[in-house]
């Protein structure tokens, strides 16, 4: 038996993702428009390698009792079991019930960035989600309780020195459960990861931290299972005569 190419596989899959977010920062200068094409590099990364279970669009959140997230960069939510998605004026508009991750998608992490996405994060957590009994051949499951959303930030730099060190982490430090960020990619430097167990974060520096990232998220995104079963007829509420 020979050996495989996977080395080589991956280090062209890196170079492609750190190209791209490369030009995305070098090629604008409106700091709206830089921002914008760094959100389109990570969601392009996404959609082409997550499992086709999953769906990674810009959109709004919503729930059932009529209330509305912030507009979140890259949102991963499921389109298998999850019944509906709204659209409007080509923006999607995803019900809480069937989102996996959140994350916001910006050239570079500082404080402010860092605040920025926890408050856009929070505005996520903080929507009401169903859940039903599902049935089955011999019976019924009780309702899946709603999981924890995971959040983070994706950047390709840092404006720090040392770009992951205790500034990263004292301003990622919260003790909000809804605003904390759990998983992050500064694609030049590495990701950092909130660990349950500890209460910490751990720092992964790394040259191919884009790609790292990637089988990490798909990792997470694996042991979570299923998103809850919605409950259609709460929505059914808003639909006006």
């Amino acid at each position: 038996m020979k050996d495989g190419k996977l080395p080589q596989i991956f280090t062209n899959m890196h170079s492609k993702i750190e190209r791209s977010l490369s030009e995305a920062r070098s090629s604008f200068d409106h700091p709206g428009t830089k921002g914008s094409a760094s959100e389109k590099v990570w969601l392009r990364l996404l959609q082409e390698y997550l499992p086709q279970r999953y769906v990674a669009e810009s959109a709004h959140i919503t729930d059932s009792n009529n209330h509305i997230s912030d507009q979140i960069d890259v949102v991963i939510f499921d389109r298998q079991y999850s019944p509906f998605l709204f659209t409007f004026d080509d923006e999607y508009v995803v019900p809480a019930e069937s989102v996996y991750a959140v994350f916001e998608a910006k050239q570079s992490i500082n404080a402010t960035e860092v605040e920025y996405a926890k408050n856009k994060i929070k505005s996520v957590r903080s929507l009401t989600r169903t859940s039903l009994p599902i049935p089955y051949a011999k019976g019924t499951y009780p309702a899946k309780p709603p999981e924890h959303i995971y959040g983070g930030l994706l950047v390709l730099g840092s404006d720090w020195s040392p770009a992951l060190g205790t500034s990263l982490t004292s301003n990622l430090a919260t003790t909000d459960k809804l605003e904390q960020l759990d998983i992050g990619c500064v694609a030049e430097h590495g990701n950092f990861i909130f660990d349950d167990d500890s209460g910490n974060y751990s720092i992964e520096q790394s040259s191919k931290a884009a790609t790292a990232f990637l089988f990490r998220l798909i990792a997470m995104l694996q042991q979570r299972g299923t998103v809850p079963m919605i409950d259609v007829q709460a929505y059914s509420q808003w639909i006006e005569d």
